[in-house]
C-alpha cells in the first residue's frame, strides 16, 4: 500500500505577519506576484487588510478579517495590504514547489526579459546582515509594485497586452524548472492522492490492515520571522 508522510494532500502551511512598511504608492503590504502551478489560499487570524489581485477578469480588492478564507488559482497576481497587524495563515498547493520557484514578481518588463536579470533583481542575499536582506525584501517589492501598478492601469484602461506579455514572460521563466516540478508533484501531491486510493481500495475489499499503522506527527516551525514574499514567515518542514 503507497504512503505519505507529509500534511494533507501534500499542502504547506505557514504562518505570514504582512510587511507594514509603506510602498511606493503609499500602501503598507507585499509584494505582488503570480503562481504558475499552484493554488494558494489565505486564513485570517489576526489584523485586518486587503488583497489585491489582477487576472483577465479584471482588478479586485477583498477584504481580510479575522475568519476570512480567501483561495486563488494559478495565474492571480495578488498583493496582500496591512491595515492593522494582518497575520495569515497560508495554504499552498504542491507543497514544495513555489519554494522551488513557482512565483514570479511582477518585476517591469525589464527585468522578465533576462533570467539572469530577473534573479538578481527577485533573490534575497543568503549572506549578509538582517539590515541587508531587510533592504534587499522591499528593494523587490517596491520594484514588483511599480510593475503590479502599470498593469493594473493598463488593464483598468482596456488594455490586456501588458497583461498578456507578463504571462509570457512568467511562463519562459519557468519553463526549465517543469522537470524539476514534476518530480517534487510525483513525490508530494500525486503520492498523497495515491496512498488515498490505496485506502480506498483496501476499504472497498473490508480490509482495515492500514489502520494499525495510525501514527501522530506534531512539529514547530523550521524557521521564525524569515523574510518572504508578503512578509515574515514562520515556515514548517512540511
Amino acid at each position: 500500500m503507497s504512503t505519505f508522510e507529509g500534511l494533507p494532500g501534500a499542502v504547506a502551511v505557514s504562518h505570514l505577519r504582512v510587511y507594514d512598511r509603506p510602498a511606493v504608492d503609499g500602501l503598507r503590504g507585499g509584494t505582488p506576484h503570480l503562481h504558475l502551478a499552484c493554488t494558494e489560499a489565505y486564513v485570517v487570524v489576526g489584523g485586518t487588510g486587503s488583497v489585491q489581485t489582477l487576472t483577465t477578469s479584471g482588478f479586485r480588492q477583498t477584504p481580510l478579517a479575522p475568519g476570512a478564507l480567501v483561495r486563488f488559482s494559478p495565474g492571480t497576481i495578488h498583493r496582500i495590504v496591512d491595515e492593522d497587524g494582518l497575520r495569515v495563515v497560508v495554504l499552498m498547493e504542491n507543497g514544495g514547489l513555489p519554494e522551488a520557484g513557482d512565483a514570479v514578481l511582477t518585476l517591469p518588463p525589464q527585468h522578465l526579459a533576462d533570467p539572469g536579470r530577473y534573479r538578481s533583481a527577485a533573490a534575497l542575499p543568503v549572506e549578509g546582515s538582517e539590515a541587508e536582506r531587510e533592504r534587499a525584501a522591499f528593494a523587490r517589492r517596491d520594484l514588483a509594485v511599480e510593475g503590479f501598478l502599470a498593469l493594473r492601469r493598463a488593464a483598468e484602461a482596456g488594455d490586456p497586452g501588458p497583461l498578456a506579455a507578463f504571462h509570457r514572460a512568467a511562463a519562459g521563466l519557468v519553463r526549465p524548472m517543469a522537470g524539476e516540478w514534476r518530480r517534487r508533484w510525483r513525490e508530494g501531491a500525486a503520492a498523497a492522492a495515491a496512498a488515498t486510493g490505496d485506502r480506498l481500495d483496501a476499504l472497498a475489499r473490508g480490509d482495515g490492515g492500514h489502520l494499525a499503522a495510525a501514527a501522530v506527527h506534531a512539529e514547530r516551525p523550521i524557521a521564525h520571522g524569515r523574510f518572504g514574499m508578503c512578509g515574515r514567515l514562520d515556515v514548517y518542514r512540511g
